[in-house]
């Protein structure tokens, strides 16, 4: 949706490596290293529409079946969990569970942004001194190495929250287009980008066809969908509905298209839009038809008439653009199922939200690991996916030199918005925790190591930080603990391993920062479940 609490961290490369490993993804992200034919051969090419279908260049209907993986719209400006797993480990993961798309989430201000701050340096050494636009690159050039085609979706103008309209008073219509047409140029000889999701979920103040120029979404969806097709004529252009309808009626962020059908987009090229609604349950915002009598029974004339008359009258596709639940009421399973039906008997595309499982108000299709599957959820989307064996991709370009683990890292987490409506319904953005970059004012230290606490980011359910960490002399082995009351589990932690007892969390150098060299500093980090986080904590530090 417009907005979802994200916060995690991740870790920064070494800059020695810069040099050998940027110029290998600029060979991968040109095409000089080819994806293996295997997987290439299985991305569906350049898509147009015909009626409500979306077909393939030989004319074959085509269902796209993507998964969001967000953090691009982030802070971070990378997409999160790679501080956890490799980029080539969740592609295969996606691909393995029967999707063939990735919608990739993004902000304007990232795609200006010099560098990300959210990647394991340990995990990811190709991918953690990239600006955001080349981690796009190797984003695009990893999926199609793994057979998965990519939506490229403006979330943000800034990265900071989900904006009501197109444009902002930092960012304007005309950034906003110029965008798009960099992007268009930028990936016009390669089919793996798909489609472009101009802006998601206007909602407020934004209209269909009202003529009002600073509000009409469907003239401004017109304007930049010309302008990106004038670039590559090939794309498709993805379209979301707003929240307030004509006739009065309100619905998601993004999820009304009733008057799409009387007023519809017409771009200069032909058969290219695509129509994009917005559908949660009851447990992101409990809106009127949850507690109808009839529910879930009502869903589908609610859906046929803010959105699937477009697919049921054959004049457009549709691809539901977000999607997704926690999976844990009775309420939330019933709109599920019900969904799930609707979407295999309509043969709508879709894309799910989200792969990540730190969606504030979904979770993923993964757990907290990055790693360990959702079953149920997975089991209650099969009728709708594909489960594949994929063949195995070539592998990320190697630095010439092998990285050193003990390279120092800077974890720093982003916040994502949760979206939430307002009784009318009108849904509405709530307030967005913004990370801290503070550290506590003096080092912590034993004899030979100096502590800092740096934390990170904080939301309702965890937190993220790091310590820095400076050896006067060598360390062979040290521990650092602290008092945090409400810390139930470390979920994550790179360069320490950490334990819960009570109010205390005790952490112990490992891996690459298990033993530190005198003068060595090395920031080390941990994700935790709590119900508070500790500011600044006193850090009780023993090395030896």
């Amino acid at each position: 949706m417009s907005g979802w609490r994200a916060r995690w961290a991740t870790l920064r490369r070494s800059a020695r490596r810069v040099s050998a490993i940027t110029a290998a993804l600029v060979l991968l992200a040109s095409g000089v290293v080819a994806a293996p034919a295997a997987s290439a051969a299985t991305l569906p090419g350049w898509l147009s529409t015909r009626g409500a279908s979306i077909v393939t260049a030989s004319g074959t209907p085509y269902t796209i079946k993507a998964v969001a993986w967000f953090g691009m719209e982030t802070s971070n400006c990378a997409p999160h969990g790679l501080w956890s797993i490799s980029l080539d480990d969740g592609l295969d993961q996606i691909a393995r569970m029967g999707f063939t798309t990735i919608r990739l989430p993004f902000s304007n201000e990232c795609l200006a942004a010099k560098s990300s701050n959210s990647i394991n340096s340990y995990v990811n050494p190709q991918l953690a001194t990239l600006s955001p636009l080349k981690l796009m690159d190797a984003f695009i050039a990893r999926a199609k190495a793994h057979g998965l085609s990519v939506i490229l979706d403006r979330h943000r103008p800034d990265s900071g929250a989900q904006s009501e309209l197109w444009y902002t008073a930092q960012y304007s219509e005309k950034r906003w287009i110029d965008d798009w047409k960099m992007l268009a140029a930028r990936y016009k000889s390669d089919s793996t980008v798909i489609g472009v999701d101009l802006h998601n979920e206007p909602h407020g103040p934004a209209c269909w066809n009202c003529g009002d120029p600073k509000r009409d979404w469907r003239a401004a969806a017109t304007r930049a969908g010309n302008a990106v097709l004038a670039v590559n004529p090939k794309l498709l252009i993805i379209v979301e509905g707003v929240e307030r309808q004509n006739d009065g009626s309100s619905t998601w962020w993004g999820g009304g298209l009733k008057d799409a059908g009387a007023a519809p987009v017409s771009l200069t090229v032909k058969n290219r839009v695509v129509y994009s609604p917005h559908d949660y349950p009851a447990t992101v915002h409990q809106q009127s038809w949850f507690s109808a009598p009839n529910y879930p029974a009502n869903l589908e004339s609610l859906w046929d008439a803010n959105w699937g008359y477009l697919v049921r009258t054959n004049t457009a596709p549709v691809l539901l653009g977000e999607f997704g639940t926690k999976y844990e009421t009775a309420s939330d399973k019933a709109w599920l199922k019900s969904l799930v039906g609707y979407l295999a008997k309509t043969k709508i595309s879709y894309a799910y939200w989200s792969f990540n499982p730190n969606s504030g108000d979904t979770g993923g299709l993964v757990t907290d690991d990055w790693k360990t599957p959702q079953k149920a959820k997975l089991a209650a989307l099969a009728p709708i996916l594909t489960p594949v064996k994929t063949p195995t991709p070539s592998p990320m370009p190697k630095p010439s030199t092998t990285p050193k683990p003990t390279a120092s890292a800077t974890p720093k987490p982003s916040t994502t918005p949760k979206p939430t409506a307002s009784a009318t319904p009108k849904p509405s953005a709530s307030a967005t925790p913004k990370p801290t970059a503070s550290t506590t004012p003096n080092p912590t230290a034993s004899p030979g190591l100096a502590a800092t606490w740096i934390p990170q980011s904080v939301w309702g359910e965890g937190y993220v930080a790091e310590l820095s960490l400076t050896a006067s002399g060598a360390v062979k082995r040290w521990t650092v603990s602290f008092d945090a009351p409400g810390t139930t589990a470390v979920t994550s932690a790179w360069g320490m391993s950490c334990a819960v007892s009570g109010t205390k969390v005790t952490c112990t150098g490992s891996d690459w920062a298990a033993t530190l060299g005198a003068g060595q500093s090395v920031r080390v980090g941990l994700q935790a479940s709590a119900t508070a986080a500790p500011k600044a904590p006193k850090l009780s530090v023993s090395a030896s």
